[in-house]
């Protein structure tokens, strides 16, 4: 059964709120256990946002009763990962706003960039609203490669 009042903005908005907490969860943690600095830790954040893409999108379509258009499947993507991205963004400037007095030093918070110079809070929560959207940009495209297929549509009964 189609439920219409799902559209994908609001669903990209639950699903982006639900993935940023997962995300922010993910981020306390890395920043309380000192390996946030590690560039490898990012890449459970990416995984974490690419979940949340693909869950939003397979939220929509059953919503739609296994029927939608391939542009709201890519938009409910992207609206998904822009307001996870934004959260997690705003999340890490107050742990880094906070970190002085909480965790120490904001040095352990710094990003690095590829040539070793450190990046501030403010450049790291940019950088991270840049990274979550261009991914989620990315995993919506070959997410609808995968949800627009007709072989992956419910099987109809012969009675």
């Amino acid at each position: 059964m189609a439920d219409h009042s799902i559209t994908p903005e609001n669903n990209g908005m639950r699903i982006g709120i639900f993935t940023a907490v997962a995300l922010m969860a993910y981020t306390g943690i890395a920043a309380l256990a000192g390996f946030l600095d590690k560039i490898e830790a990012g890449t459970l954040d990416i995984l974490i946002l690419i979940v949340g893409v693909v869950m939003a999108i397979k939220r929509f379509k059953k919503s739609r009763g296994n029927k939608m258009t391939y542009l709201q499947g890519y938009g409910t993507g992207v609206v998904t990962a822009i307001v996870a991205s934004v959260l997690l963004a705003g999340f890490f400037w107050l742990i880094g706003g906070l970190s002085e007095g909480v965790m120490g030093s904001v040095e352990r918070i710094q990003a690095r960039d590829l040539f070793g110079a450190d990046l501030g809070i403010l450049i790291g929560g940019l950088g991270i609203i840049l990274l979550g959207s261009m991914t989620g940009v990315i995993t919506s495209l070959v997410a609808m490669q995968y949800f627009k297929s007709p072989d992956h549509q419910p099987v109809a009964s012969m009675d």
